[in-house]
């Protein structure tokens, strides 16, 4: 004697419950999915598109007390803010860190400035530009 299926025929009574879960999860998956996009895509539009000053090391000098920075500066016009220098010594301790503010209309600045170091410094680098 054998005994009878509990399973139900096959496309006569719709989705079983399992799959209409697994169905909700995915539209759920979808949605959460998107939401993360856009939060991302948010973020990094801001970054990239609001930041309106940038500069460029083009080239330094080192020195005893100081370190000569050639910069180049590129920012909207109207806007101010200010970028970060470092210096570094030959062992890696850092020697020199300072704010340099640029304003004004121009659009594009090259401008050398002079990073004042505790012992001689062997690198120049820009650390970030920020505007106000």
């Amino acid at each position: 004697m054998s005994t009878a299926s509990t399973r139900l025929p096959e496309g006569r009574y719709g989705h079983s419950s399992d799959e209409r879960a697994d169905h909700k999860l995915k539209i759920a998956g979808a949605v959460l999915a998107a939401l993360l996009l856009a939060l991302v895509g948010y973020f990094a539009y801001h970054y990239v598109a609001q930041n309106k000053i940038s500069a460029e090391v083009i080239t330094f000098e080192p020195g005893k007390t100081a370190v000569q920075v050639h910069l180049e500066v590129r920012k909207d016009a109207g806007a101010s803010g200010y970028c970060t220098l470092r210096s570094q010594a030959a062992d890696g301790a850092v020697v020199g860190r300072a704010d340099f503010r640029f304003t004004g209309d121009a659009t594009r600045i090259d401008k050398v400035v002079s990073l004042r170091t505790t012992s001689p410094g062997t690198t120049a680098e820009l650390l970030g530009c920020h505007a106000d």
